[in-house]
């Protein structure tokens, strides 16, 4: 090699590891508190009082009014996200004339995060029915993404009476997990919530969610998560974090899933492989978590009025990874309403 093009590489080198670097800085400048006060949604946020386990709450939310002969769908977020994800569906849905209302449940995004409190799907569905009764939504289309799939699920069986529909995307709770997997302690999950760095969050999520493929959005959708463990409140964040886990562990919906009475439809993007607790089953267990291009047949199968539309070559969000194809079969899915 000659000496220019040593040189040459060097510089090109020298210039990469400064753009790397750069990122990184970026991201170091990432600081936010519990209540991601510095963190921007899309929309205007509101804040709805809750009075609940002895404690004075606030439930952030965005509504977006729509016509008065369209319904309201109610958008109900993921563990690892919050109400402004789900900006793009929000829009292209409000487009259509709906009403969107996208809450922060209690212990999520720009939400209170009670660190002594009895988190619940119960007490999140609850929350939700007195926000919408405070608003005089009579009705709604309840859709969950991820969590909010076990939590929109919990709404429709206490509440079918306000539910017009339960749309499900990519939900966790398609199995009853502890049933293959050991019982953790809240302590367990609170020390893998302080061990987060920058770096891990963005290697779990291009791995588990976008099949190793990294972009601008997805790396946005990470922001606040790195922004508050680089906060002032990192051990509130993750004390919280580690309490919601257990709902997700000892709150199966999958085992009602014959008693809900109004239309479902599930959006699956079957590359999905998100199965909580994978990394300590029950010694023995064989069983593959997470098999999402299995998983949502056998649901669709369990619930009396359900329909399955599957995204082959998507993962855990479908509307994100490729929103064109997602909203497609979103407008099927929402014509059931609508007979």
């Amino acid at each position: 090699m000659s000496r220019l093009n040593l040189i040459s590489l060097l510089f090109i080198i020298l210039l990469s590891q400064s753009v790397l670097a750069q990122k990184k800085e970026n991201n170091s400048r990432l600081i936010y508190d519990a209540q991601l006060s510095a963190y921007k949604y899309d929309f205007e946020v509101s804040y709805f009082a809750i009075n609940s386990q002895r404690q004075t709450l606030k439930m952030a939310y965005i509504y977006l009014e729509g016509k008065p002969d369209k319904a309201v769908i109610t958008l109900m977020h993921g563990k690892n996200f919050n109400a402004h994800y789900w900006t793009p569906t929000a829009r292209y849905l409000n487009k259509k004339g709906y009403g969107v209302l996208i809450p922060d449940q209690i212990g999520f995004g720009k939400s209170s995060k009670p660190a002594n409190y009895q988190y619940s799907f119960s007490a999140l569905a609850h929350h939700t029915q007195a926000l919408m009764t405070s608003m005089k939504i009579e009705k709604t289309i309840v859709m969950g993404h991820s969590m909010g799939g076990m939590l929109a699920s919990r709404f429709a069986l206490m509440y079918p009476q306000s539910t017009q529909q339960l749309i499900l995307v990519n939900p966790i709770g398609l199995e009853n997990y502890l049933q293959y997997v050991e019982y953790k302690d809240t302590d367990f999950f609170y020390k893998k919530e302080l061990a987060k760095t920058p770096e891990g969050i963005k290697r779990y999520q291009q791995k588990n969610y976008y099949a190793g493929h990294w972009n601008k959005q997805y790396e946005a959708l990470t922001h606040f998560m790195i922004g508050q463990i680089q906060g002032p409140d990192k051990d509130l964040i993750a004390w919280v974090n580690a309490q919601t886990y257990d709902m997700i562990f000892t709150q199966p919906v999958i085992t009602e899933f014959k008693d809900l009475s109004i239309p479902v439809r599930l959006i699956i993007g079957t590359r999905d492989r998100t199965g909580p607790g994978r990394n300590w089953k029950k010694s023995g267990v064989d069983y593959e978590l997470g098999r999402y291009d299995r998983l949502g047949k056998v649901a669709a199968k369990l619930i009396p009025d359900a329909k399955l539309y599957e995204l082959t070559d998507l993962g855990h969000l479908p509307q994100i990874e490729n929103f064109e194809r997602f909203k497609n079969l979103l407008d099927k899915a929402l014509a059931a309403s609508e007979i």
